[in-house]
């Protein structure tokens, strides 16, 4: 992939949900939320402070991640459904 975020940014794929529920119960595609689920594709160099310094990101690319409903700009990248995120949009790593 030719694609490489910039500062505190970090490219995600989402990670897609189950068509089941608990009880066996098939969920329309109409009826699905978009996960809130993903994987880290790629990373940026990190944050720049005032006075110079790079402040690295805390994810790194394969990393599991959680993020809000509503994070991140959806961009299609060699044919490939991802977003593009700030660090910050991102709630936390799943272990």
């Amino acid at each position: 992939m030719g694609f490489k975020p910039l500062h505190d940014r970090v490219l995600v794929r989402r990670v897609e949900a189950d068509e089941k529920t608990a009880g066996g119960i098939i969920i329309p595609d109409s009826a699905k939320e978009k996960p809130q689920e993903g994987e880290v594709v790629a990373v940026g160099s990190g944050l720049k402070s005032e006075d110079g310094k790079v402040t690295p990101l805390d994810v790194s690319a394969g990393d599991k991640i959680l993020f809000g409903k509503w994070s991140g700009t959806e961009v299609k990248i060699d044919g490939e459904d991802l977003i593009i995120m700030k660090e910050s949009d991102i709630l936390g790593i799943v272990s």
